[in-house]
């Protein structure tokens, strides 16, 4: 047999924490949930690699939209322990005083210990460029 894998509860119960720690802005906790190699890779953001860049593109992230939140209405569960979520994300941008609204299609993908080694972030109409 393979690695084994979460159940589909586990994934999305993780999945769901990390949404609540991002509307939290709780950056500390958020910097735990990662395996220190992993990526995140941001149809609007870019890509970045390993954990401490990760967290230091949260805290940008989080300078320029200092009330961001995410809505995630439904959690599904795809292969490789992932969880997939649309999501819209509403903040004001203190770059330029602006309200932003932005949707989305957001992966991630965990350890079979349950820490996120992926994280794909897609404009709607990418969605399919990431299959």
């Amino acid at each position: 047999m393979g690695a084994k894998s979460m159940n589909t509860g586990q994934s999305i119960e993780l999945a769901r924490n990390y949404v609540t720690l991002s509307n939290n802005h709780d950056l500390m906790q958020i910097e735990r949930l990662f395996t220190a190699d992993a990526t995140y890779c941001s149809a609007y953001f870019g890509e970045y690699k390993g954990s401490s860049a990760i967290h230091a593109m949260m805290i940008s992230f989080f300078d320029r939209f200092p009330d961001a939140h995410w809505e995630v209405t439904e959690y599904r569960c795809i292969e490789n322990n992932g969880v997939e979520f649309a999501f819209t994300m509403t903040g004001m941008d203190a770059s330029s005083g602006e309200r932003v609204k932005r949707q989305g299609l957001e992966r991630i993908y965990f350890t079979p210990e349950g820490l996120i080694r992926h994280i794909a972030v897609c404009k709607p109409s990418d969605s399919s460029k990431l299959d």
